[in-house]
């Protein structure tokens, strides 16, 4: 199986397994914060639209602004707090992400990242947006389990 292939259906999973998560979860977990610090899944679900934006870009060769580590956590807005509204942008967010990576050749993905010291390819960077959703579902999934769902939604 070529990178391509290995890039575009990592990603169509990952997609789909977060959708699912999001779906399975209640309304009131979107905006709760576990403990009093844990970011809700607003925030999660915030960050993960802002990410997939932001190497969506990258893979396209664009150059949107670096990340500043010194503002915290990404949080989202007080306004992005209903279930529909989160998993419509999650889903706009995703879609966008997947299309770039669909439009991608295995020369495109094969291609170093200029200015990358370690060597990585812009593959390196595409896979990014698999691992990151999936890490994320990991925490879905545990939140699921704290509210007393313990079945599996990935079927």
């Amino acid at each position: 199986m070529d990178i391509a292939t290995v890039a575009k259906t990592s990603l169509e999973n990952a997609i789909n397994i977060v959708s699912k998560d999001l779906n399975a979860l209640p309304e009131e977990a979107f905006t709760k914060s576990f403990g009093g610090q844990a970011r809700t899944v607003a925030d999660i679900v915030y960050e993960l639209n802002v990410v997939n934006d932001y190497f969506g870009a990258l893979l396209r060769g664009e150059s949107p602004p670096p990340f500043d580590p010194s503002q915290g956590w990404i949080k989202a807005p007080a306004d992005f707090n209903q279930k529909s509204e989160i998993i419509a942008a999650f889903d706009a967010a995703a879609k966008r992400a997947k299309e770039t990576v669909d439009a991608m050749t295995v020369e495109e993905l094969s291609k170093p990242i200029e200015g990358d010291d370690a060597g990585r390819t812009v593959y390196n960077r595409a896979s990014m947006l698999s691992t990151h959703l999936m890490y994320h579902s990991g925490q879905f999934n545990f939140i699921q389990t704290m509210l007393g769902d313990g079945d599996w939604h990935w079927a």
